[in-house]
Formats: structure tokens, sequence, C-alpha cells
């Protein structure tokens, strides 16, 4: 579920319109704090007048420390995002952060994701949101 933050884009009056989605996300472990993180999103429910956004992303992904099987993290991540109402994409910075709960070995539920993304346009988008998923490790 993502905020889309039109501000005043073709129809000002879907800012307050929730987006609905699915998403995919690739985390790549080197070492303990060297991580990186891949994710695309596209939020394509509940579009109001055809309006939507999708996001491609990339970046490092610090866990904190892992407490009986949870773990939250922080992430910085960078890409470009393209929705309905830009003609091309815009380059996107997305701060955010949660918590994964490992429940096997190779099992793991993202519990919440949450992200405030930059959308570098004319004016500036801040759209943010949140997310909960299911991963499975395969290396």
């Amino acid at each position: 579920m993502f905020q889309p933050d039109y501000a005043d884009r073709r129809v000002a009056e879907a800012g307050p319109n929730r987006l609905y989605g699915m998403g995919a996300y690739v985390d790549a472990r080197f070492t303990r704090w060297v991580q990186i993180e891949g994710e695309g999103r596209w939020l394509r429910f509940n579009e109001y007048k055809g309006i939507n956004e999708d996001s491609y992303m990339i970046g490092p992904r610090v866990p904190v420390f892992t407490f009986h099987g949870l773990t939250p993290y922080g992430k910085f991540l960078f890409g470009f995002g393209s929705g309905s109402f830009l003609d091309g994409h815009a380059e996107t910075l997305a701060y955010g952060g949660g918590l994964d709960y490992r429940l096997t070995r190779r099992l793991k539920i993202r519990v919440v994701d949450f992200e405030y993304q930059q959308w570098r346009v004319n004016p500036t988008l801040w759209p943010y949101g949140g997310s909960a998923g299911i991963s499975y490790t395969i290396f």
C-alpha cells in the first residue's frame, strides 16, 4: 500500500487515494554488514482515473541485530520510478526499513517494510508506504 503523492499532477484530487499492488525483492548477503537489496514494485490496484506507479530500485541494506529470529533493518535504495502521469521515468531515492522474521533456515516473513521515496520530478513527489511478504533463501 502506498500513498502516491501526485501533488497537482494530472489529477490533483488523486493525492489522498492509496495505491495497492505487488512487488518482488532480492537480498544479496556478502557479509553480516554488507548486503544489497533490489526491488520492483507495481502499484496497479485502486487506480484513480488511470493513475498508477511503478518503481525499480537497488541499494545497501543494513541489518541492525538479530533477536529470536527477528531482524530489524534499514535501507537506502536508488533507481527509477514511472507512472501513467509521467512522460518517461523519474530518478527515485528511497529511505526505509523494516522487520524480517526467520521461520526456518530458508523461509523468512517480511513482517513490515516501510519506504519514504523521493521522485526527482518537478515538483518533487514524496510517495510513502508499506509492504509485507515472504522470502525463500536459494543459496
